[in-house]
């Protein structure tokens, strides 16, 4: 006579289930990586290319040095236009 309990044994498959979620998430943040770094790719093109002479950010930043008082307070208030028209 054995006095020995048997052990309830995991259900068929409960491993083969955590390790297909296991690897769907690691799947989905590889996409979500992917897609960000994408993302930033274009984004750091497009701001090299404003930066060009002659282009949009290349004269926000000559005016600023220029008048970094008066671009401060442009900013401001568009700032506070976004925001009333936000409320």
């Amino acid at each position: 006579m054995s006095t020995e309990i048997p052990q309830p044994t995991p259900q068929p498959g409960m491993a083969e289930r955590a390790i297909d979620a296991a690897t769907d998430v690691s799947r989905t943040i590889g996409e979500v990586a992917g897609g960000l770094h994408a993302a930033v790719d274009r984004l750091t093109v497009a701001i090299e290319e404003a930066r060009k002479p002659g282009r949009p950010l290349a004269t926000v930043a000559a005016i600023t040095r220029e008048a970094p008082l008066a671009s401060l307070f442009v900013a401001f208030l568009f700032g506070v236009a976004v925001a009333r028209r936000r409320s």
